[in-house]
């Protein structure tokens, strides 16, 4: 802001605001002119957004109105250029709008939204647009009443079907409950590209990273030098859970699957292709475990965990595993173990094994316990989250709902295993894990009902899912 002409990037971010608002207008009615426009605006440069973004709307004709939280405390020269259009400032929300622009509070904000914004947000949601439908709701920057930091909803907040975000990405519009309320995102270029950290707090990755990390395969390739994955998973009382994971290994990378446990008869009829044995110490030599999946929690299951535990290759920990590893207090054996491993929790095992739910900030609690277990964590959920244990984050951008379904869990750790197998750093494993799963759920919702089966058919290697990724 030194370097720049006072109030240069409030213009650009105004101008971007604008001309997204713009645009929804004419995509719904076909212009501009003549739309009503509300704007709710807060005493901040938030609110500075608003007003000047109002006032290019009123000089192409639109009808907009301004309802201030606090009429003393307004933008000064947001609300001049709003009268100078033709705007109005109002001190009520009226029946009808075509748009509304939230402008409450942005980055600065702290805690739950206070009146009277909590009041006129409440309200937001009965007002009408001239074709009978709700209107158009518009957050600038984030949506008001959102932790911006941590993606925490706090109380009321503004549940928006655009955001128009300015400079990059906050972590509330891609991470926590408040996500959702972000809708659409939309990143506006306001110039502050080389003044950006370079080690950001959240990664978000997208296909072409993913097909980066993908393993190539030279002529001379082999099976076993593409990776060898063994599942210790499944159990006389959750066959499927072996079946599932292998299924999702299969899908994988790595060029051969080994299974080791009681139902392998069973797995290797179903897979003709993996190798079969009673146990680890008999499965042979890989390059990655996976462990845990429908294993039990008796003193079979312990001896399983410890022999994946004690092999010198990297492994992935889910469901019955984490469970043990809770139950029986290993966590120094884990800060010791020197081969990479990999932990995928759901909320309740995560709070198991970190003895407190994920709660408000789900990235710093993942980053602790990565850093804790010396191993990277993929907290699974509606925006799934990956730490390594130096303190690297990401968060996954696919997926939906319908994922929430019995055995799509064993899938991603098949999945991951394999990329281990193949040779992928755990961090970008599990990123691309769960990336791919994500769009592997969402296209069979398409196709179908979205099942672990249907999941693991779906999934694949970037190539195979490419148009998915939207």
């Amino acid at each position: 802001m030194a370097t720049l002409p006072p109030g240069t990037l409030m213009a650009r971010a105004a101008a971007g605001l604008a001309r997204r608002c713009a645009l929804l207008l004419q995509q719904r009615y076909g212009r501009v002119y003549g739309g009503r426009v509300l704007l709710v605006v807060g005493p901040g440069d938030n609110g500075g957004d608003a007003l000047y973004a109002g006032a290019a709307l009123a000089r192409r004709g639109a009808a907009v109105v301004a309802v201030p939280t606090h009429p003393d405390r307004l933008h000064s020269g947001g609300l001049a250029a709003l009268r100078a259009a033709g705007g109005q400032l109002v001190t009520d929300l009226p029946a009808r709008a075509d748009l509304i622009v939230d402008g409450i509070v942005g980055i600065g904000a702290t805690g739950a939204l206070r009146e009277p914004a909590a009041r006129l947000v409440t309200a937001l949601p009965t007002l009408r647009a001239r074709d009978g439908d709700t209107p158009v709701t518009v957050a600038v920057d984030v949506p008001s009443g959102v932790a911006v930091d941590t993606g925490d909803v706090p109380g009321v907040a503004v549940t928006a079907d655009v955001t128009v975000t300015f400079g990059c990405l906050k972590p509330a519009l891609v991470v926590g409950p408040a996500a959702p309320r972000a809708g659409l995102v939309e990143l506006v270029d306001i110039g502050l590209a080389p003044y950006l950290r370079p080690d950001p707090v959240l990664q978000v990755p997208d296909l072409t990273d993913i097909a980066a990390w993908w393993p190539e395969l030279p002529p001379e390739t082999h099976k076993y030098r593409r990776g060898v994955v063994g599942l210790a998973t499944g159990s006389a009382t959750y066959p499927g859970a072996a079946l599932l994971s292998v299924a999702g290994a299969l899908a994988g990378p790595a060029g051969m699957v080994r299974y080791a446990g009681p139902v392998a008869q069973a797995v290797v009829t179903a897979y003709p292709t993996v190798i079969g044995s009673a146990s680890v110490a008999d499965a042979g030599r890989v390059q990655a475990w996976v462990c845990g999946c429908g294993l039990g929690r008796d003193e079979a299951a312990r001896e399983t965990l410890r022999a994946v535990l004690a092999a010198p290759v990297p492994a992935v920990l889910d469901a019955d595993g984490l469970n043990l590893l809770a139950e029986d207090g290993v966590m120094p054996v884990l800060r010791e173990r020197t081969a990479p491993l990999v932990l995928t929790p759901h909320d309740r095992e995560f709070a198991r094994l970190a003895g407190t739910e994920p709660g408000a900030d789900r990235v710093a609690a993942v980053v602790r316990l990565a850093a804790r277990t010396n191993a990277t964590v993929l907290l699974k959920g509606d925006r799934t989250i990956v730490a390594s244990p130096s303190g690297q984050a990401w968060v996954n951008p696919t997926g939906t709902p319908q994922l929430a379904t019995g055995g799509t869990g064993d899938v991603l750790a098949g999945f991951i295993g394999a990329l281990l197998a193949a040779g992928l750093s755990p961090e970008r494993a599990a990123v691309a894990g769960a990336y791919l799963h994500g769009l592997a759920g969402r296209r069979a919702a398409v196709v179908g009902s979205v099942t672990a089966d249907a999941v693991a058919a779906a999934l694949g290697p970037p190539d195979l899912v490419t148009g998915w990724e939207e």
